[in-house]
């Protein structure tokens, strides 16, 4: 009887164990799904299934609802509409997904309160997502803005004359156009 029912222990364990992994695996396909087909490629309907309605980005200084993120990636995909998403790095444990990404583009648009420079642009970050029930419930995102801004030409390169000077020659090098730090959910 023993035998019995440790056989049947053993087996409740690896199935759960099987499930929790068949989680993870979902949750990562959903998490590289949602950089190349929502954020690089703007199919924001998808991201409308995706997205739970009571969808929180955790910001540095504040928290974004559903909508104003979704703005903001609308904001970042009308900057660079040849925005490209290459998902480096995706690791799983329980209902978190981490992504190490890598974004591309040119801006040749406005949005999020840049204007159109031109310029290319390369960065890199990091997005944490909480996935329940195969929806995006929470984010925390962090990525290089102030390399964005200094790709760009919106603020001085290190080195350059107007660092030396201080304040006052950085902000006429910027103008009134955008000024740090830059936000997409607002000035901070």
């Amino acid at each position: 009887m023993k035998r019995w029912t440790l056989l049947v222990l053993l087996l409740a364990l690896s199935a759960t164990a099987a499930s929790a992994s068949d989680v993870e695996e979902r949750n990562k396909a959903l998490a590289k799904r949602v950089f190349e087909e929502v954020l690089a490629s703007g199919n924001w309907e998808l991201g409308a299934q995706v997205y739970a309605p009571d969808f929180v980005n955790h910001g540095m200084t504040r928290d974004a609802s559903l909508k104003e993120d979704t703005d903001a990636s609308k904001g970042y995909k009308q900057a660079f509409p040849d925005l490209k998403m290459d998902v480096q790095m995706v690791m799983a444990e329980g209902d978190l997904v981490s992504v190490l990404w890598v974004a591309k583009g040119t801006n040749t648009g406005t949005g999020n309160g840049l204007p159109a420079t031109g310029k290319p642009v390369q960065m890199r970050g990091i997005t944490i997502w909480r996935i329940v029930n195969g929806q995006l419930k929470e984010e925390w995102s962090a990525f290089d803005q102030l390399s964005v801004m200094q790709q760009l030409g919106l603020l001085p390169a290190p080195g350059s004359r107007a660092v030396e000077t201080g304040s006052a020659g950085l902000y006429a090098l910027v103008g009134t156009q955008a000024r740090p730090p830059f936000s997409p959910y607002g000035r901070i």
